[in-house]
């Protein structure tokens, strides 16, 4: 099967080369889709002008050498030059029944596979997880999904907080309550209580402050005792981890976790290493760099700090070690940082000062995938009425509840029974927070409705599960009823019918079996859009506007009382295509999907 932008890409190029000469093949198709055929190509316009001929004059030369009749009507030329493709039936039907065939959808494998380190999630050890650490975990884990299954070599980096000045400060508060202590236990029950009393007294207390400090550099310098006490904070982290990722359904495990501390041996290098090229220098007592093309007020360069005037390094140092690590150690062709795009600054000159001290080589991209904020219903940062940032565990049990709510409403007890009932309530609570951010493009900022997510109207994570489900319930009726769900006169399963109807080709006959069919051949396609520009809100467009059209579909097209068997049997066979575009689709965004609904 093929993509038949792609395709049509392809057979202009072709046509341009056979028409203008081989130095003209550098020029784009420029395929789009066209509200007055299939699709458009444009490219007649940027070539008349290189050719200094006539937009149309050019686009009748390029549609006289064009090679489409196997897949289209005759090309027309309209307006300024633009050239209308409209695509046979048979074709597009002909490429929708080989994906049946197809595990992968219609994707291409990688032309060149690479090996793609993707850092997401990356919290703070003994702290928990707030509303700001859902959109990088799951917009990251998505982003690893897509490229795993384009066919590169993934790399899933979390690159928590589990070094620098706050554990001198957790240490210190630890040991000045005792370990058996009711407050110590505060870091197992209510860790950020234990982290906010330990923040005031650093903000509060010199002395404490003081020996905070001693003790961080005690830290960084491998002190037995002093990692013990480290050790157990991050133990006590790792296992609240296992927790909120396994609900997420995320697919970061403790091999995934390489976080500040990993570096640690690396620091001393690092930074000899930019004081040998000369990219560091002392400044105000810190030793900084100042990479071109930064600067601050009055135009005055802006350091980045590698390592501060007590001697500590910090997130900087930490961060440039990782991109050595990544290069020298994964050999990497490219590194996706999913970060809040509060961290933008940081990450362009982190970038740019380890291009400058050559750790970053021609052809290897470091790229920030911005993380934009999550809001309330005032437009600032989502706070709970106390002022805090929502704890992200809190967050995930309120969405539960409320799909929860939701199914009462619908009489989905009369369906199923307590335990499964449970399940679904999770499936969808969850796939609704979800989603709810995915859907969004990731630098950008998004208002945390809870009445929009849990809705199953437009473009939320309860239609398209629903979608998924509503599919499925057809192929149990078709079980019952004859046609693709019997073999040999024997009633068959609901997945049974599945399975027949994937044996059975796709033919278009009306409207919305055209349009549909065609919207799901670009599915490989999205994919791999999706894989270069991290950006998982475009698969999710993708998948909405795929269960739009399933749904005029099904609304004009009788799928099991169509009549002859034979076309029964081929929209059987489109509702299984679409099944297996929604349900992949969701997967790689990491949605869960409720057998029944």
């Amino acid at each position: 099967m093929a993509d038949p932008q792609q395709v049509l890409a392809q057979r202009v190029h072709d046509a341009i080369v056979a028409s203008f000469g081989p130095e003209y093949g550098d020029a784009d198709p420029l395929i789009r889709p066209s509200s007055f055929a299939d699709f458009q190509a444009n490219v007649a316009l940027p070539l008349g002008k290189r050719l200094r001929r006539a937009p149309r004059e050019v686009a009748a030369e390029l549609g006289g050498r064009l090679d489409v009749a196997d897949m289209c009507a005759a090309p027309e030329v309209s307006g300024p030059g633009f050239i209308n493709f409209t695509l046979r039936d048979d074709w597009i039907a002909a490429q929708a029944s080989q994906m049946l065939g197809d595990s992968r959808l219609g994707l291409a494998p990688a032309d060149r596979p690479q090996t793609v380190v993707v850092e997401y999630s990356s919290p703070n050890v003994a702290k928990e997880m707030h509303v700001g650490h859902l959109r990088t975990t799951i917009v990251g884990d998505a982003i690893a999904r897509v490229l795993e299954f384009a066919g590169h070599r993934v790399i899933r980096d979390n690159h928590v907080g589990d070094w620098g000045t706050p554990f001198g400060m957790l240490i210190e508060h630890l040991l000045d309550v005792g370990e058996d202590s009711a407050e110590a236990a505060l870091l197992t029950t209510d860790p950020n209580a234990f982290y906010q009393a330990a923040r005031r007294k650093f903000e509060n207390d010199p002395e404490f402050t003081e020996r905070a400090r001693s003790r961080l550099v005690r830290l960084q310098a491998g002190d037995p005792d002093t990692l013990v006490i480290w050790q157990r904070l991050v133990d006590i982290s790792r296992e609240y981890l296992h927790r909120v990722y396994a609900r997420l359904g995320v697919s970061l495990t403790d091999a995934d976790i390489r976080g500040e501390s990993f570096y640690n041996d690396m620091l001393a290098d690092t930074v000899g290493q930019l004081e040998e090229k000369g990219i560091a220098t002392q400044s105000e007592g810190a030793l900084c760099a100042f990479p071109p093309g930064f600067t601050g007020r009055e135009g005055k360069p802006l350091p980045l700090i590698i390592r501060k005037s007590d001697g500590g390094y910090n997130y900087a140092t930490t961060d440039l070690a990782a991109v050595r690590y990544r290069v020298d150690k994964l050999s990497c062709d490219r590194s996706v940082y999913v970060v809040g795009s509060e961290q933008a600054l940081h990450f362009q000159m982190i970038f740019a000062v380890a291009r400058q001290a050559g750790w970053i080589p021609e052809g290897v991209r470091f790229e920030h995938a911005q993380i934009g904020m999550v809001l309330g219903q005032d437009g600032n940062r989502l706070r709970t009425r106390e002022g805090e940032t929502p704890k992200l565990s809190g967050l995930l049990q309120e969405g539960v509840d409320r799909a929860r709510g939701i199914l009462d409403e619908l009489d989905a007890a009369d369906r199923f029974d307590a335990a499964e009932l449970d399940a679904v309530a999770e499936a969808v609570g969850i796939g609704a927070v979800k989603y709810a951010d995915l859907s969004t493009a990731r630098e950008s900022a998004y208002l945390f409705d809870w009445d929009r997510m849990i809705s199953f109207r437009g473009n939320t994570g309860p239609y398209l599960q629903y979608a998924t489900a509503r599919i499925r319930s057809i192929f149990r009726r078709a079980a019952g009823t004859g046609g693709a769900g019997t073999t040999g006169g024997a009633v068959v399963t609901g997945a049974g019918a599945e399975a027949a109807a994937r044996r059975r080709g796709v033919a278009i006959s009306a409207g919305p079996e055209r349009a549909l069919a065609l919207r799901l051949l670009s599915f490989g396609a999205m994919v791999t859009q999706l894989g270069e520009t991290a950006e998982p809100h475009r698969l999710c467009a993708y998948l909405f506007d795929v269960a739009s059209l399933f749904t005029t579909f099904y609304e004009e097209c009788p799928v099991l009382k169509a009549e002859p068997e034979s076309l029964r049997d081929s929209r059987l066979a489109l509702c299984v295509l679409t099944l297996d575009v929604l349900a992949k689709g969701l997967g790689l965004l990491g949605v869960p999907i409720p057998e029944r609904m």
